[in-house]
């Protein structure tokens, strides 16, 4: 199960800045879950992960949450 990080609440670029910071955290082929509820990360958060090289493995959404599940890959 991957971990959990939680950045229900926050705005704009906050959501990102943090992923991109948990990520850099992360052991290659580690996996994480991040959970916003932020409209903009469906934008944000997809880009920072194709821009930065790891691999977006999952994107869901409901009323309340927009949840990624990121894998970290070797640089």
């Amino acid at each position: 199960m991957p971990a959990s990080l939680d950045l229900k609440g926050l705005k704009c670029p906050l959501p990102a800045l943090k992923t991109r910071k948990a990520l850099q955290g992360l052991a290659p082929g580690d996996e994480i879950e991040v959970i916003c509820t932020d409209p903009m990360a469906v934008i944000d958060i997809p880009h920072l992960v194709s821009t930065v090289g790891d691999t977006l493995l999952g994107q869901s959404r409901d009323e309340a949450e927009i949840r990624f599940t990121i894998r970290r890959e070797a640089r």
